[in-house]
């Protein structure tokens, strides 16, 4: 079902951007292995749980079995090597950094197609390709940023998992729309690519929830919910209109005055 294109098979195409893929993830995260000094045992397997963590996780879900790197051990092999690469190589890393924001972006976009196209081929509908789009991409860089001892940076910083919904919308969409599947899995490639690059160039990001629990400790509830249902019903068509007509008629409204009782002394 793959389409020849310069004597290239669909599939092969997606796994040389897999292999290329992993073989970043396993070098940035060998890099932050590094910047918490693990040793090479613990930078090999920084780099392999990094590159193949997110496949790994989404075939436990799924139940596809063989995993990935145990049907194909040269993917294992690779990452191994890369990380032991970049331990050799460490000084020319920092040169190379946007290199491999680059290869990254390369890797997230297969991430996101082969995540989809292994849920549907399981007979899972759009929510489980999401998902398996999801997992693919960011459960690597998860597992890295919590053993290196931060906060993972697609929970604060990143957009990873919006990047891989939308892929699978357009992923989908394209396909219910009768779109041929070589055509949908190079539109998808190319948007989730592009878009990630878009996202590292313009720092884009999702809202960040600050909670400051001294600051909620001052706030009187009943003046915080009247300002939020004020200020949100201010947008709704005409409500402006309504509100300042009923703001007229309360000013213009006579005041009335209570009746003094009599005083007993």
């Amino acid at each position: 079902e793959s389409l020849k294109m310069l004597g290239v098979s669909m599939p092969e195409l997606l796994t040389t951007l897999f292999v290329i893929g992993i073989i970043a993830e396993s070098m940035t995260a060998a890099v932050a292995a590094g910047r918490v000094r693990m040793d090479l045992f613990g930078v090999i397997t920084l780099g392999a749980l990094t590159a193949l963590g997110g496949g790994t996780v989404r075939d436990v879900i799924l139940g596809n079995y063989p995993l990935t790197w145990v049907d194909e051990p040269r993917f294992l092999l690779a990452t191994v090597i890369a990380s032991v690469v970049t331990v050799r190589i460490n000084w020319l890393m920092y040169q190379l950094r946007k290199f491999f924001l680059v290869a990254d972006a390369v890797g997230l976009a297969a991430f996101v197609v082969l995540g989809i196209q292994i849920a549907l081929s399981l007979g899972h509908g759009f929510i489980i390709a999401a998902v398996a789009a999801v997992t693919t991409g960011v459960s690597g860089g998860v597992m890295r940023d919590i053993l290196s001892g931060r906060v993972p940076l697609v929970f604060r910083e990143e957009l990873y998992a919006s990047i891989a919904v939308l892929g699978t919308v357009v992923y989908m969409g394209l396909m219910a729309a009768g779109v041929p599947e070589w055509i949908v899995t190079i539109v998808a490639v190319i948007f989730v690519f592009v878009t990630r690059l878009l996202s590292l160039r313009f720092r884009w990001s999702l809202p960040i929830f600050d909670y400051d629990e001294e600051r909620a400790a001052q706030i009187d509830p009943k003046d915080e919910l009247a300002s939020f249902v004020r200020t949100r019903g201010r947008k709704i068509p005409g409500a402006r209109r309504v509100y300042r007509k009923v703001r007229m008629v309360a000013e213009q409204a006579p005041v009335r005055h209570k009746r003094k009782g009599n005083s007993k002394g």
